[in-house]
């Protein structure tokens, strides 16, 4: 497999990333390599939510992260919203966020 492209839309992905700590960050960047060179990345670390959009799952010390995405002509991949997670539910807030970027996406034909 061809190693797949993964690029961030907008600043959603950036203001993320630099609210986590040096740890927490090296995490979500492990996860996402495996995201890049596997064709198949378990259910643990990746889910599909709803309208093409996919969570990427990280835990660390007892924290969990979730950065929503999508996959764009199957290979490159667009990161969105990302955030800490403090329930067991997905927040709908988050996940309405991550549809309506995603149409900004699309309407902005990036």
């Amino acid at each position: 497999m061809e190693e797949r492209k993964i690029k961030a839309y907008k600043h959603y992905f950036k203001d993320f990333i630099e609210s986590l700590n040096e740890n927490e960050s090296r995490k979500v960047f492990y996860v996402l390599d495996m995201l890049k060179t596997q064709q198949r990345v378990s259910e643990k670390f990746v889910k599909y939510i709803k309208e093409d959009i996919f969570e990427l799952r990280v835990e660390y010390n007892g924290n969990i992260y979730r950065v929503f995405f999508i996959f764009d002509k199957g290979n490159i991949v667009i990161l969105f919203n990302g955030f800490h997670k403090k329930s067991q539910k997905t927040p709908k807030n988050e996940i309405d966020k991550a549809i309506q970027i995603k149409k900004e996406y699309y309407e902005q034909g990036e």
